[in-house]
């Protein structure tokens, strides 16, 4: 703790829920920026995780072990030699989390005890564990700043608030080199499209309806996850943060139905592709974060403004249909009916 800048340029760098959106991004990031680190990918690929997520990465630079962060066997054969490890693997999305709670317990929490036990044992130089805005609950005015209480409102939000607090607490007890961050929405490609973005780009090519839940008011800042990916390089380099909770996000406090009509103008759709549907439970109507700590510690400040990136990536889910088709199908169509299918249409734009 405290040696002074880690330096990536050839590091070996686990990265768990490597194939999943947010993951993936990272490591082809990282590896673009230093071609002679080696990343370690732990993936459990259950429905979010695409191995082809990893194309493009040359074999010398990439491991990839199956396995899920709940295994001791798995996460310590993945993480033996790393210097850094990245936690990226969690039960992601509140819908689900609304009907199968239970996971999200095992992953988000008992899925970090396994991951820290061992980053104990290797004695592991730093270990960011990746948390999220919604641990804060609403914010309805102002933004939350590291300090704020955390009220999280979902089992998913629950969930990531009990991982980032047991990871904070190998720190306190065993000095355990953690940073926990806290970001808001990231959109960008490869991102499983039951999440709002994609989802709402693929039903528009589709010309499926768009389903808005209630008023479509609810706001969020929103991050294009190349400037995620960024502030954490940022974060595993910087000196002496060991202990710190650090909120990234990118000061693009959008609501949904602005998100919806970007979508729909990019793409040349209509606006009576939007289908109101009756509001999800505890459906939280604000989230916004105080970011100047990031940029105090580091110099990092977000690059992508919200058009461009929304632009850009729009262009990348037309042009890799045949990555996202055969994904909605299947699972996610049976996933998709339970969700959206029977819920009430409150009302459908008009022409």
């Amino acid at each position: 703790m405290g040696e002074g800048r880690i330096d990536l340029s050839r590091a070996r760098v686990l990265v768990t829920g490597g194939a999943g959106f947010i993951g993936s991004n990272f490591v082809h990031h990282l590896l673009g920026r230093f071609p002679d680190a080696h990343v370690v990918v732990l993936d459990a690929l259950t429905y979010a995780g695409r191995r082809e997520n990893l194309d493009g990465i040359p074999a010398g630079s990439l491991t990839f072990v199956h396995g899920d962060i709940r295994d001791p066997a798995a996460v310590a054969r993945a993480m033996a030699g790393c210097d850094l490890v990245l936690n990226f693997a969690a039960e992601s999305h509140v819908d689900r989390s609304i009907e199968a709670p239970g996971e999200f317990i095992q992953t988000d929490i008992y899925g970090v005890f396994v991951l820290a036990e061992e980053a104990r044992r290797q004695k592991i130089r730093r270990f960011i564990q990746v948390s999220t805005d919604e641990v804060y609950g609403e914010v309805l005015e102002g933004a939350a700043g590291e300090s704020w209480p955390l009220e999280p409102r979902s089992p998913y939000a629950a969930s990531k608030a009990g991982g980032e607090r047991l990871a904070y607490a190998y720190w306190a007890t065993w000095g355990l080199p953690i940073v926990v961050t806290r970001c808001s929405n990231n959109y960008g490609p490869r991102q499983y499209p039951e999440k709002l973005v994609p989802l709402f780009i693929t039903n528009a090519i589709e010309d499926e309806p768009l389903p808005v839940y209630g008023t479509g008011l609810n706001r969020r800042d929103w991050i294009h996850v190349e400037d995620h990916c960024e502030a954490l390089v940022a974060l595993l380099q910087h000196p002496g943060i060991e202990g710190e909770t650090v909120n990234i996000g990118a000061g693009n406090e959008l609501d949904v139905l602005a998100i919806t009509g970007a979508i729909l103008d990019l793409l040349g759709k209509p606006k009576t592709l939007i289908r109101h549907v009756e509001d999800r439970p505890g459906h939280d109507r604000r989230y916004a974060l105080d970011t100047a700590k990031i940029t105090r510690l580091t110099g990092w400040r977000p690059r992508t403004p919200f058009d461009r990136g929304i632009r850009d990536t729009v262009a990348w889910y037309r042009a890799n249909e045949t990555w996202w088709r055969p994904i909605k199908q299947g699972e996610f169509r049976a996933y998709y009916e339970r969700t959206y299918g029977q819920r009430k249409v409150l009302k459908a734009v008009q022409a």
